[in-house]
């Protein structure tokens, strides 16, 4: 019943200008942030872990700025869901887009690490082009359904459950599918390494490696920035990564690791530090959460 009632909100506020809309979503994401004691002590825990050096106070603020993002992408994700095509190609602005073009129909892994807009980023690449991704099933039957009715609205989308694997990923990828990856969260001990996140030793799956092995696959990082309040947001394909993959795996996932790091430095906002990203910790070392 909450599903259906919060996604009737959903609804209706998606009709309202852009930034009228990211007004009403940073005061959810205040109350979220008031509300939420669990999820706003694991992100004040990674804050002062990934980033010592800054104040109790800054941490405090940088928190209540992320919340109000998280709020924000919450609501507008209402517009991916139900506006017409030409509402989210206005409202995302393309760069770098080039680089994906001169690599179609090869096989293309878009590494798109967890910044709150990473659903806006899906929805405006499927507006051009077809897209392999994996998604996490939710609890809620109908907010699982609506995920996935909202992400394959436009074009030939294909997504599968995390627990059918990478394998039907892997088939799309051969097949020149682009591949929009996530691969930089705490997923547990399997088929990960203990590597840095800012100076922190973090279980880092090494799929991006071995899957970019497997296939063949070109590596473009496509990172999607909110900007403030009715300026919309922007989508950033970067340059294919030289020289990757090598035989080393675990130096892989260091540069990947390395990679989202410096993006997050430029908008520490809008990373999700809510999420437990150092759950999995090495043999003997104490829980964090």
């Amino acid at each position: 019943m909450l599903a259906r009632l919060g996604l009737a909100v959903m609804w209706l506020l998606h009709f309202l200008p852009l930034a009228l809309l990211a007004r009403a979503g940073e005061a959810l994401g205040i109350l979220l942030y008031i509300f939420g004691f669990e999820r706003r002590q694991v992100c004040l825990l990674n804050l002062a872990r990934c980033l010592p050096e800054l104040a109790a106070s800054e941490c405090l603020a940088l928190a209540r700025r992320h919340f109000r993002a998280v709020g924000r992408s919450l609501l507008e994700r209402g517009i991916l869901w139900w506006a017409p095509r030409s509402r989210i190609v206005q409202m995302v602005r393309l760069a770098g887009f080039e680089h994906l073009r001169a690599l179609e129909r090869q096989p293309v892994i878009l590494l798109a690490p967890h910044f709150v807009a990473l659903d806006v980023g899906f929805a405006r690449l499927a507006c051009e082009i077809d897209v392999a991704s994996i998604y996490a099933n939710q609890k809620s039957a109908v907010m699982n359904r609506m995920l996935l009715a909202g992400r394959t609205r436009f074009g030939r989308q294909r997504l599968f459950s995390r627990q059918e694997g990478v394998r039907p990923a892997l088939a799309e990828l051969t097949e020149g599918v682009p591949f929009y990856y996530l691969p930089d969260q705490d997923y547990g001990p399997r088929d990960a390494l203990f590597v840095p996140f800012f100076g922190v030793p973090a279980a880092t799956i090494t799929g991006l490696s071995r899957l970019a092995r497997l296939a063949g696959a070109r590596v473009v990082p496509c990172i999607t920035r909110m900007l403030p309040g009715g300026e919309g947001y922007e989508l950033t394909c970067y340059p294919a990564w030289k020289d990757f993959p090598t035989e080393d795996v675990a130096a892989d996932t260091r540069r990947m690791n390395a990679f989202v790091e410096e993006r997050v430095r430029e908008m520490p906002e809008q990373y999700f530090w809510t999420h437990k990203r150092f759950k999995t910790r090495p043999a003997g070392e104490a829980k964090w959460y």
